[in-house]
């Protein structure tokens, strides 16, 4: 089986989903507090939770469901408002682990699931994010042209681009919390929980 995208045209999207991944974020800064916070491979649980969320409106955008999407608008705020709420009480439990715990040893450890679940809210908590899809992928490709082998083309690259740069970010993030004194690994918790606060709050309040 064929692709109908070139090879300089997948390169392209490659590194244009890089570029986007690499700027700033809230979803670099919730990876990055819980990698510093919980470890590398909550980092990892939290990328992957970014990237099934990219790809579930990748393949709205692809296969042509802005129309669904759009009647779905009030499915997509239940989603956003949950996740803020599921997101902030994420912040407020890393608060009482801290308030509770004398040694950095003895803070309470979230689950995995909870670092998956947080990066997925933070990409669905944006509906708006199939409209931004809509409009970048036809400077790469042709969406009435696409084949399901382009679909997972596209989808390969989201993976590697997205989440091996988010990943990136959680490495580094991990290893500055191997490397602090407990003392100051205090003090990241409590930026961790704050973050998730924030972000709840954030998706809450976003229009």
């Amino acid at each position: 089986m064929q692709s109908s995208m070139t090879f300089s045209g997948m390169a392209a999207l490659f590194g244009a989903m890089v570029v986007l991944a690499f700027i700033p974020s809230v979803s670099v800064l919730a990876v990055s507090t819980r990698s510093a916070a919980y470890g590398f491979i909550h980092g990892v649980f939290t990328t992957m939770g970014i990237v099934v969320g990219d790809i579930f409106f990748i393949l709205l955008a692809i296969l042509g469901l802005a129309v669904l999407a759009d009647s779905m608008g009030s499915l997509f705020f239940l989603v956003k408002y949950l996740g803020g709420a599921y997101l902030i009480w994420l912040g407020i439990q890393v608060w009482r682990s801290r308030s509770k715990a004398v040694k950095a040893e003895e803070m309470i450890e979230p689950s995995l699931l909870s670092s998956f679940l947080a990066g997925l809210f933070i990409t669905l908590g944006d509906q708006k994010a199939i409209l931004f899809y809509l409009g970048f992928f036809p400077a790469f490709l042709d969406l009435s042209a696409i084949s399901y082998f382009d679909t997972g083309i596209i989808i390969a690259i989201a993976i590697v681009a997205v989440g091996g740069v988010k990943l990136g970010y959680a490495y580094l993030a991990g290893r500055v919390g191997l490397l602090i004194n407990p003392k100051a690994n205090q003090a990241i918790h409590i930026a961790a929980g704050s973050v998730m606060i924030a972000v709840g709050v954030y998706l809450v309040a976003k229009i």
